[in-house]
């Protein structure tokens, strides 16, 4: 049995929760995730970065009703490697089972 390796950008549990939340979203806003993911703002802000300079989400940074707004949104390629993840955590599920 070969078992897959796990992406690191996504083997974090903050990550992983942004990426959830986006797959069944497809977009959300930072004041979402912060809610949905209890993290502080500082601490959501660095995983957003790492998700975005690995090209799985991007960042819009606009003004709404002359507040800050940041929306998140997935990527193909954060839909293939979140698919991708879930797939080898399966193949880890699935080790001790007979075929």
């Amino acid at each position: 049995m070969d078992f897959k390796d796990l992406d690191p950008v996504l083997h974090s549990q903050l990550r992983l929760a942004i990426m959830s939340i986006l797959i069944s979203e497809e977009e959300a806003e930072f004041t979402l995730l912060k809610e949905k993911t209890n993290a502080t703002a500082g601490n959501l802000s660095v995983q957003i970065n790492k998700l975005r300079d690995a090209a799985y989400i991007t960042v819009v940074k606009q003004f709404k009703e002359n507040y800050p707004q940041t929306i998140c949104k997935i990527t193909a390629t954060g839909k293939k490697a979140f698919s991708d993840y879930v797939a080898s955590i399966q193949s880890y599920l699935n080790a001790g089972k007979r075929k």
